[in-house]
């Protein structure tokens, strides 16, 4: 492991989340170093997305620590993981149809001018558009016309809109859930391009997939959960597919993992 990737940037310890009787993550343990990008996979209910979820804030835990960028955290929403550097890109996009790119990626987090006017203050939409494309250019992302409304354009183009404010606000970590599950092949090829600028840029990347081929293109570790727990912890290049699908399965069951350091 280089140097660059020997610095923890995310780290879970005994992260737990329970729905009153069901326990959908159970002391999961997690190591995530800067500029690695790393892949979570498992079934259906496995408990990948209550995991993102515990990490970004949409859900509070039941117990256990979350440590970001060297310090214990408890956001207590979305926007506090944003604001300390978490950019999540969920299959939902949260993007809003009516407005355009530049007032997508700044909607909640306006840049204004005339600030001395107090509640009067006015909006700097050519900051935020140049920021836009400061943004898209730094992720690689192709979108002809910015003014464009979100309702205009294509899958691939929204996904690539919703990955771009990763880059227009230099965040510390990028979280994507199944960013092209809806897309088509040249969508996702080009979603994945952005994927790896992100690596080329030594940007860390948390990859939620049940895309084997994917994972395998775009990765260093598998993090493979089943019912609720992290069952493998494996190196890109010391595994592969029949494995990887052993332990979501169960057919392999995850007893001598020992940690996901």
């Amino acid at each position: 492991m280089t140097d660059k990737m020997s610095e923890t940037i995310l780290e879970t310890k005994g992260l737990t989340k329970h729905y009153g009787g069901v326990h959908a993550l159970n002391e999961a343990d997690f190591v995530l170093h800067k500029g690695e990008h790393v892949a979570i996979m498992g079934d259906n209910g496995a408990g990948k997305s209550t995991f993102v979820r515990q990490i970004t804030g949409v859900e509070q835990r039941t117990s256990g620590t979350i440590t970001f960028d060297g310090k214990e955290v408890h956001f207590g929403g979305p926007i506090d993981a944003r604001e300390a550097g978490i950019e999540t890109v969920f299959q939902t996009l949260a993007l809003a149809d009516d407005l355009d790119v530049p007032d997508n990626l700044f909607l909640g987090r306006e840049i204004t001018k005339f600030d001395w006017l107090g509640p009067f203050r006015l909006l700097d939409y050519k900051a935020m558009r140049e920021a836009t494309i400061e943004g898209l250019e730094r992720t690689a992302v192709k979108i002809p016309n910015i003014r464009n409304t979100i309702q205009n354009m294509s899958g691939g183009q929204r996904q690539c809109v919703a990955i771009a404010r990763t880059a227009t606000f230099s965040s510390k970590l990028t979280i994507m859930d199944e960013p092209t599950a809806a897309l088509g092949v040249q969508e996702t090829a080009q979603v994945e391009n952005i994927i790896r600028t992100l690596k080329d840029n030594g940007e860390p990347l948390i990859l939620v997939s049940h895309n084997m081929r994917q994972v395998f293109d775009l990765v260093d570790r598998i993090i493979v959960f089943r019912r609720g727990r992290i069952v493998a912890n494996l190196k890109k290049e010391d595994t592969d597919g029949q494995d990887v699908v052993a332990y979501i399965t169960g057919a392999k069951t995850g007893d001598e993992y020992a940690g996901a350091a």
